[in-house]
Formats: structure tokens, C-alpha cells, sequence
């Protein structure tokens, strides 16, 4: 079966087609940081009109490095929820024009829920259930992966996302956006160990994150070393923000696999690229024997092969959208809405 999928939550306008869940024919992406960097982040309407102006160039990239037209294609999936209201609305308006024209099927993707899928196309033997950690800019779940459907949240951020977190900090500190990769290129050489920064808990709940604090932390830091006219290290300094970042979600992790007995650990998200994290659950995984997945890095970020994988399956279960399908901004991964 060849989905069609279609990408705009964001800032980067995507199109893939992909061929029972785990095979990626194409996966075009067209990105917008160049013209967000002098904002230092995303402008939503800004992302809103230049989706409208890619889409149609990406979607006929994809179709054609696929090898493929509409006749080929058996349905066609997008993401409808969550992410910046215009910017979703720009993909699904186009992808239901494309149902009504062609008569294929809708298939609705929740975000996150394709994130995780982009493991399925790294690791075409992993199966669920499994435990994973979601970290993006916008989101930090713990999620049970009870199957390609069903899913169930242990933890999750009760204030800001570790990517959002990571970004807020690198604009601190004068980083070009997107402020967390360039913090962790920035940091590869630093010491981990240079700064000491808080490690929130959230009382009550042992698998939910905070990371405010931790980001207000930096910002008065940086702050208050600008204003006595004294230079921080940036190496040192991101090595050690990350450090103490990726300590707050690996250690939930650990503790979630361990109390709901999971062995099998996933990374997803666009963090999942960030190089420390991913240091650093392998060797947790190791030092428990456990398994881990992790995306492929170009399969890290936002993209539509990931979109095409869950759609997929979101397909079997019967989950196809009318023409009445609407974008929303939230939306929690075990809900569904056509």
C-alpha cells in the first residue's frame, strides 16, 4: 500500500510517499530557517504562507522521486494535530482537496504520534509495545506504546518542552536558531561538569517533567555574567545545560521502564537527535540490557516519511477522515478526531 503524506505543523512544508509503513519511496522537505533566523524562532504566520507556497512544489517532488503518480497512490495521510493552527491548516486544506479530486482515502496523523513512527522506519523489525520518550521543541512525554494505535501517557512536561527549554537558552546566549542544535554543535568538546544547574522534580509525580526553572536558571546566568562584563564559556556552558537536561528525561525514563517493566526503550522527537541524549540512553540501555531504537537523524525532525508510517497504520485500524476534517493546535496522542 502507497500513502501519500503530507507534513505542516511547523516550519518545514513535507511530502513523502511510502509503501506499507516501513519502506520510504520519497521524502521531500522544503525548510524554512532561513527565513526565521533573524526572528531568532518561528513566526507563525510567516510559516503559514510560505506552507502555502511550498506545498505544491514538495508534494509534486515527492511524487515524482517516488517514481509515481496518482493512479499509484492508495491513499493519502497528513498531519491534522498538534502544531501551529495556520500552518497545519495549510496541509490538511490541501490534502482533503487532494481526496475530493482523486477519491482516495483521508487518513488523519496526530504529530506525535509519527515521531514515534519514524523508528519503524530506522528499525523495520521493532514492534510495540514498548516504552518511548517524545522530546521536541513543543512536547516531553513518556509514552506507552501498547500498540500502532494505542497508546498511553506515564509522564509528561508540566511547564516548557527540553527542546524549547535548549532553544530559550542558546537565544541567550546569542546562538543563530534553531538554537538547540547549534548549542549541542557548540558544546561537543565542553565540560559537562563546569556549571552546576538545578534539576527540577514534580512533587507527586514521579515520571513528569519541569523544566522552567531549569531554563530560568540559564537565562539569569547568562544574564548576570553579560551585566559584570564577564565571558562565559559557551562549550562549557552548553555541555553542561544539556547535561543537566537530558539527566531530567533520562532519569524519568529509567524510572518508568523499570516500574512498568519495559525493556524495550524508543527515542522519538526532534531532540532524539541531540548527541548527548542519545549517548546517553545507550548506555543506560546497556548497563540494564535493554534494547533501544532510535530515528535515523535525518528521520529526527519534522518530515512526512514519518507521517506516512503512522498513517499507515492508522489506516488498518480504520481510521479514515471525512472531508469535514478540521486542524487542531492540541491534542493529547491517545485522542483521535475526524
Amino acid at each position: 500500500m502507497k500513502i501519500l503524506a503530507i507534513e505542516s505543523s511547523c516550519d518545514e512544508t513535507a511530502a513523502a510517499v511510502v509503501e506499507d509503513g516501513r519502506k520510504v519511496l520519497s521524502n521531500s522537505v522544503a525548510t524554512q530557517i532561513k527565513e526565521h533566523i533573524v526572528y531568532g524562532g518561528v513566526v507563525p504566520e510567516i510559516a503559514s504562507r510560505m506552507h502555502a507556497e511550498a506545498i505544491c512544489p514538495v508534494v509534486e517532488k515527492a511524487l515524482d522521486d517516488a517514481g509515481v503518480t496518482f493512479g499509484g497512490i492508495d491513499a493519502i495521510g497528513v498531519t491534522y494535530a498538534p502544531g501551529l493552527i495556520g500552518a497545519l491548516l495549510v496541509g490538511v486544506n490541501y490534502a482533503k482537496g487532494l481526496s475530493l479530486s482523486t477519491g482516495l482515502p483521508l487518513i488523519p496523523v496526530h504529530h506525535l504520534r509519527s515521531h514515534i513512527a519514524s523508528n519503524y522506519i530506522t528499525s523495520p523489525a521493532l514492534e510495540p509495545p514498548f516504552l518511548c520518550l517524545v522530546v521536541s521543541g513543543g512536547h516531553s512525554h513518556i509514552v506507552e506504546v501498547k500498540d500502532y494505535t494505542r497508546f498511553s501517557v506515564i509522564g509528561l512536561t508540566r511547564d516548557d518542552a527540553a527542546g524549547e527549554c535548549m532553544d530559550k537558552a542558546a537565544r541567550a546566549l546569542g546562538l543563530d536558531y534553531p538554537g538547540g542544535v547549534n548549542l549541542d554543535r557548540v558544546s561537543t568538546d565542553g565540560n559537562p561538569d563546569a556549571f552546576k544547574f538545578p534539576r527540577p522534580k514534580v512533587d507527586g509525580s514521579d515520571y513528569d517533567f519541569s523544566f522552567s526553572g531549569l531554563k530560568t536558571a540559564a537565562v539569569n546566568l547568562i544574564h548576570n555574567a553579560s551585566q559584570k562584563g564577564e565571558t562565559l564559556d559557551t562549550a562549557d556552558f552548553g555541555a553542561s545545560y544539556i547535561n543537566a537536561v537530558t539527566n531530567c528525561l533520562c532519569e524519568n525514563t529509567v524510572k518508568a521502564a523499570k516500574d512498568y517493566g519495559y525493556k524495550r526503550i524508543v527515542l522519538a522527537g526532534g531532540v532524539s537527535a541531540n548527541s548527548r541524549l542519545r549517548e546517553k540512553m545507550k548506555e543506560i540501555c546497556l548497563q540494564n540490557k535493554w534494547e533501544l531504537f532510535m530515528p535515523e537523524l535525518k528521520y529526527c525532525g519534522d518530515n512526512a516519511a514519518m507521517v506516512g508510517s503512522q498513517a499507515y497504520y492508522e489506516y488498518l485500524s480504520g481510521n479514515v477522515a471525512s472531508l469535514s476534517l478540521n486542524a487542531y493546535a492540541t491534542m493529547p496522542i491517545d485522542e483521535q478526531r475526524n
